[in-house]
Formats: C-alpha cells, sequence, structure tokens
C-alpha cells in the first residue's frame, strides 16, 4: 500500500536551520505505514519531536518525491530505541528519473540493545546531483518477530 499524507505542521516546528532543506516545502513524502502519534512529518521538524514510528511491524518504506530535482551534499539519520533488542537494517537510495532506477547510497545494520545502544545516528557527505527521490527503506529487525520500524529525525543538505 502506498500512502501520501499531507498533515499541516505549525510554523514554529517546521525545519528553518540554514543549511537543511525544507522537506516539507521541497518534497511530497510517501510512507508505507505510521502510528498516528508519530506522524512522518515529526522526523522532519528541530527540536526534540517524537519522530516517526510504523504503525505495522516488518520492513517500511519513506520515500520523498521533490518538487524539482535537488543537489545534495548531506545526510543526517537518526534512530532510537529504547526498548527492544534487535538487528535493523537500513537502506538509503535515489534516484534521477522519478524512481524508474534507483541508485543504492548506503545499507547499514545496527544492533540496538537497552541497557547500551540505544541511539544510532549517521552522517554521509554525498555529491548528488538531479535527485527526484530520495527513499529509505527499514528493515527493523533482520531476525523477525514484531519490531516496528522508526525514525528519530532525517534532514538533507
Amino acid at each position: 500500500m502506498r500512502k501520501r499524507l499531507i498533515t499541516p505542521t505549525e510554523e514554529n516546528t517546521r525545519t528553518r536551520s540554514v543549511g537543511w532543506l525544507d522537506v516539507e516545502r521541497a518534497a511530497v513524502v510517501e510512507v508505507t505505514s505510521e502510528e498516528s502519534d508519530h506522524p512522518v512529518e515529526s522526523a522532519f521538524v528541530l527540536g526534540d519531536a517524537p519522530g516517526w514510528r510504523a504503525a505495522a511491524p516488518g520492513s517500511q518504506t519513506i520515500r520523498l518525491i521533490f518538487d524539482q530535482p535537488q543537489k545534495l551534499r548531506g545526510i543526517s539519520l537518526v534512530f532510537e530505541e529504547n526498548d527492544i533488542p534487535r538487528t535493523q537494517e537500513f537502506v538509503l537510495r535515489w534516484s534521477p528519473d522519478g524512481g524508474s532506477s534507483v541508485r543504492e547510497i548506503v545499507r547499514q545494520q545496527w544492533n540496538f540493545s537497552p541497557r547500551g545502544s540505544t541511539r544510532e545516528a549517521e552522517e554521509y557527505q554525498v555529491d548528488l546531483s538531479g535527485v527526484t527521490v530520495l527513499e529509505l527503506v527499514i528493515n527493523p529487525n533482520i531476525g523477525g518477530g514484531l519490531a516496528r520500524a522508526s525514525l528519530k529525525n532525517l534532514r538533507l543538505s
């Protein structure tokens, strides 16, 4: 199932930091599912927002479809898991042609442990021109189970 959500966000919670792309104004966001208390737009705001969380277990996709092709220099991702030990894998990829072809940027695995490793923060320096689609696919537990995907925040520059 593909879903497009457009939810108004208060002006004071929008990304306004110099250097970060204002994703809310630059792209349509598609998401496979979301919990009502953790909508996808909360992963794009500054400050201590709750971030996005899937409504169902299993692999999930967040796709940004840009209104105009973008030049990206940096991608910042933060994931948090405080309750369930699990091994997550995510794939970040991009497309220059509206999604007809995709190119992988990174594939990363991370072990979350409530007693130690609860936060994964990744910073990628990239040189991508003409980006029309950016896609993040998260498998919250490569070992299976009922874990749900989540994303604390995503920033682009």
